[in-house]
């Protein structure tokens, strides 16, 4: 506890007066009805606010700190490129020491097939970009009416102008008149959320795949330039895709000449228990975004990952047409490109990569565990270490609770007051856990335990 409470008050009225914070209600937080939390400290799976509460962050802030907090090497990493070299642009053909050695490192570690990674900041102006050179490749390919995208309801990629189109959650397009015309939604590959109850899995995919196709077709095939999709669905539900999904959506696209954008924002670097959701799932991308795990957040970076094929046309266009026209001032800014660096050299040391695929399964059979037989728990589901909850009214009658998201926060908040954090995903009653990839079987645990306390509280059975 900070031993000066007029700071402590002071940074609160300070919060409420001058920082606008996102996905937060403005004003019932300016009013001061809104509790707001300061964090000032992290080590491990744990963080520490200003009051002195310790807390184990089962998201690892919003599935981003996967090496796990207080990590030195990369604050000593960025602390020295600092010092070194702050900043200088990566236009025109410059570079800078760390960026270089970072992209090497992904090269390395992404499939094959992949050629070039060109950075930004965060996953939003990396699916934009993707977006982008999309058009790009078809325009040089003397295509330029593939126009349209196909995301997927319910997946998350942004909340940009682009990336808020492709994003299928409305929260983000209400009231922003989004999405854009020409972004299309299919169905998520969400097996609880299936049509008919009586549905397989495979008869689900079925589905899944027929409504594709007949979007395709009456959008018509020559107008789409991309398909994207997350490996692993993240905040529309920590959801992973049905057995063959992702092989029976592909051969889709291919039919179709369509490029797959492949969102490994939450998915990369270890979460799914590979280093890349694509190897978990078989997934032959044209992009792949990554950001999150790429430093653990100890700095903004993201990047787009481009296949040979697609560098190959970009190839071509510039030796057509000149300069290639797209560049954010911070792309493959030195001190994030150092954190960079470091997260990935602590990935391979601490076997993170490894842990994910050992104790995700871990703590998935404990939340299991931890809510066996409760009537209102519909689904524990997940791979690696990304899982969730889903809570209905009636889970054998598939009814849902109206207005969703008030049991999940509910047991959110009682999992807080126990010491755990989870986080309430949106457009349900889904209670989310994505922990430091450095997660322990113990903490699992301690996470597990929390949960079955806290839904026997709110939901005495």
């Amino acid at each position: 506890m900070s031993a000066d409470s007029r700071i402590n008050d002071d940074l609160a009225l300070w919060d409420r007066e001058s920082l606008l914070h996102p996905t937060t209600h403005t004003a019932n937080f300016a009013r001061g009805d809104l509790p707001g939390r300061i964090v000032t400290g992290g080590e491990g799976v744990y963080i520490t606010d200003r009051d002195g509460n310790r807390l184990l962050d089962a998201f690892a802030a919003l599935y981003c700190v996967n090496a796990g907090y207080g990590r030195t090497e990369i604050a000593e990493a960025i602390a020295e490129q600092a010092h070194k070299l702050a900043f200088f642009h990566s236009f025109n053909a410059h570079g800078n020491e760390p960026a270089i050695r970072l992209a090497k490192m992904i090269m390395d570690r992404a499939p094959d097939h992949m050629a070039r990674v060109y950075f930004g900041l965060s996953g939003s102006d990396a699916n934009e970009t993707n977006v982008k050179l999309a058009w790009h490749y078809w325009a040089l390919k003397g295509q330029p009416q593939r126009r349209k995208i196909i995301s997927r309801w319910r997946g998350y990629h942004g909340s940009g102008i682009v990336s808020g189109s492709l994003t299928g959650l409305r929260l983000y397009h209400a009231r922003f008149g989004l999405p854009l015309p020409g972004f299309l939604h299919t169905d998520p590959a969400i097996w609880l959320r299936r049509p008919e109850a009586g549905m397989d899995e495979a008869q689900f995919t079925d589905w899944l795949v027929e409504r594709l196709e007949a979007m395709i077709a009456a959008e018509g095939p020559e107008t789409i330039a991309a398909f994207i999709g997350e490996p692993a669905m993240g905040t529309g539900g920590l959801a992973p895709p049905p057995a063959g999904y992702w092989d029976r959506v592909q051969a889709v696209l291919d039919r179709h000449e369509i490029l797959l954008i492949a969102d490994e924002v939450v998915t990369g670097f270890g979460r799914t228990g590979r280093m890349f959701g694509a190897e978990t799932y078989g997934i032959r991308a044209d992009f792949m975004t990554i950001a999150k795990g790429l430093t653990s957040a100890y700095a903004p970076l993201s990047g787009s990952i481009l296949s040979q094929r697609v560098f190959d046309v970009l190839m071509a266009g510039s030796d057509a047409h000149g300069v290639l026209g797209h560049g954010w001032t911070y792309s493959a800014h030195p001190v994030s490109a150092a954190a960079g660096v470091a997260t990935l050299g602590l990935i391979d040391q601490l076997g993170l990569v490894q842990n994910a695929a050992e104790v995700g399964p871990y703590l998935l059979d404990a939340l299991r565990a931890a809510v066996a037989g409760h009537p209102n728990v519909a689904e524990v589901r997940g791979v690696g270490l990304l899982g969730a909850v889903e809570f209905m009214a009636d889970p054998g009658a598939r009814v849902w609770y109206d207005p969703p998201a008030q049991v999940s926060g509910k047991v959110a908040a009682a999992m807080l007051r126990r010491g755990v954090i989870a986080r309430v995903m949106p457009e349900g009653d889904i209670l989310g856990f994505a922990p430091p990839l450095c997660l322990t079987r113990a903490e699992a645990d301690i996470v597990a335990g929390a949960l079955g306390e806290a839904v026997r509280e709110v939901l005495p059975a």
